[in-house]
């Protein structure tokens, strides 16, 4: 029986009524949960093709919209069989371009990419037959109107699959057993990372180390359970299929060793980390130059459609708002400058998208001698170093008090919405100063830009730990979706409107 001693137990670690526990679902029933999951989802294809040619008819020639020409033969029975013709075509066409293999679907915006050009390729093919047929005739306006509901409705479905996969790998099911070798500084990461997204189909059990003193810990939780060497047993008595390699941790040679072994191996997938811990959430791509395959780093952390559909969000909700609040603001201006001595706006010099420094702006909420009145306070100026805010602050206006506490001051960073600086929903704006604080996610910070609210404005605001928040700042952007966005802004208003864990 293989045993280890892991020094957080007070009795022996029985590492194989341990590996027993933890890699109980077996490899055949991973296999059937997939298969289910694939039928599921050609079926789920199937109806949404079904639907969008269905939708098609409708608005061609029931609707009668004026967009098409009224004169078009209507034949129910043709355009019937036509339809089922025009499915399994679909269907034909998602299969070659792999769209039902398990490795490849899921994968967020490529695999809604081969939907798109699937279906167009579909389109293509009937577009030539109909152009050297005499004997079928097939109304334009109906054939583009099936291919553009074929991709949306498919795509739908899609999306539909994937937040079931979700719910599922939450449960437990469909997660496949992973280890990672190596348990340096990047392998607490990677299990970090992994631990934060159990959506992923992954679970981890923990690390292999040859490294002598990590034998017997526990490393981000999970333990060490033994030399590199101990691998070939987790895979072929446990049937293992899931490795990690945290590449800085092992020398070249002992991961071109582990290649040779499994790198074309069925039963295992070897995953190679990137090495650079501290950009992990930036996204890495593969580039030939000269038939030499270079490893580029991601400038931003989303990709072409997230970033318009983010922008479109963007700009939509903040130029409306402004639109709605143009009198508020006018009127602020007015009381704050009766207030006070100064100017009706405070510019604060941030870190935004790529480490560019810019202006964010906000109503002034302290009056002008605000070091001064600091100066008198030694216990409030430790109280600022250590959290950057200050429950009571002596240097705020009178009208200050009630301009933060329900976040009016930064109604102007609308304003930095509008050129592209910040984002509606986003991590933390900072200044280069606080930038050190975020220490090895510095660089992931500076993959999106900063939000007017964030994760950490509806998570307790002002009332967190400046841990908690360079926390939930980079699960934010790890785990950032379209969705997540709208969820953090509905949430923010019931926040904003009673003032909650604001100073």
């Amino acid at each position: 029986m293989l045993k280890s001693t892991n020094p957080t137990l007070d009795a022996p670690f029985d590492l194989s009524a341990f590996l027993n526990v933890q890699m109980a679902t077996h490899r055949d029933e991973i296999a059937r949960q997939k298969s289910r999951f694939l039928a599921f989802t050609f079926v789920t294809d199937a109806l949404m093709l079904v639907l969008a040619m269905a939708m098609a008819y409708w608005v061609r020639f029931v609707a009668q919209t004026r967009l098409f020409q009224s004169d078009a033969l209507i034949q129910p029975r043709l355009y019937l069989w036509f339809s089922v013709g025009l499915v399994v075509a679909l269907l034909v066409a998602f299969w070659i371009y792999r769209l039902y293999i398990w490795r490849r679907i899921y994968r967020g915006y490529q695999e809604f990419a081969s939907i798109f050009h699937a279906s167009l390729t579909v389109l293509a093919l009937v577009t030539v037959y109909q152009f050297f047929s005499e004997s079928v005739l097939i109304a334009r306006g109906w054939l583009g109107l099936a291919t553009i509901f074929s991709i949306m409705f498919v795509m739908l479905g899609r999306m539909l699959m994937r937040s079931r996969l979700a719910s599922v790998r939450r449960n437990g099911k469909l997660t496949l057993p992973a280890i990672i070798i190596g348990a340096n500084e990047e392998a607490a990461v990677l299990a970090e990372q992994l631990s934060t997204g159990p959506a992923s189909g992954l679970k981890l059990i923990g690390f292999l180390s040859d490294e002598a003193a990590d034998q017997g810990t526990d490393v981000a939780d999970k333990p060490v359970l033994g030399p590199v060497s101990l691998l070939d047993d987790l895979v072929t008595k446990y049937g293992l299929t899931e490795v990690v390699i945290a590449s800085s941790a092992l020398r070249r040679d002992a991961i071109l060793g582990l290649y040779r072994r499994y790198g074309n191996s069925d039963q295992v997938s070897l995953r190679l980390s990137s090495g650079l811990f501290e950009m992990l959430t930036t996204g890495l791509q593969v580039q030939e130059f000269a038939n030499v395959p270079l490893i580029g780093v991601n400038r931003t952390r989303l990709s072409g459609p997230q970033r318009l559909m983010k922008s479109l969000l963007d700009i939509s909700v903040a130029a409306a708002v402004l639109l709605v609040l143009s009198p508020l603001l006018i009127a602020l201006a007015i009381i704050v400058k009766l207030d006070s001595k100064g100017p009706i706006i405070y510019r604060r010099r941030v870190v935004g998208l790529n480490g560019n420094e810019f202006d964010a702006f906000k109503i002034r909420t302290m009056h002008i001698n605000g070091d001064e009145i600091l100066a008198q306070h030694p216990e409030l100026q430790a109280e600022l170093a250590a959290n950057h805010k200050l429950k009571h602050d002596p240097r705020i206006t009178r009208i200050g008090n009630t301009l933060r506490k329900y976040s009016i001051d930064e109604l102007p960073q609308l304003f930095n919405v509008l050129l592209g600086q910040m984002s509606l929903v986003g991590p933390r704006m900072i200044t280069t100063a606080e930038l050190e604080k975020y220490g090895r996610w510095a660089l992931n910070l500076q993959t999106v830009r900063p939000g007017l609210t964030g994760l950490w404005q509806v998570s307790g605001r002002s009332d967190l730990t400046y841990d908690d928040r360079v926390r939930l700042d980079m699960y934010y952007i790890r785990n950032y979706s379209i969705w997540q966005d709208i969820s953090i802004l509905l949430n923010t208003i019931p926040v904003v409107l009673f003032g909650k864990g604001a100073y």
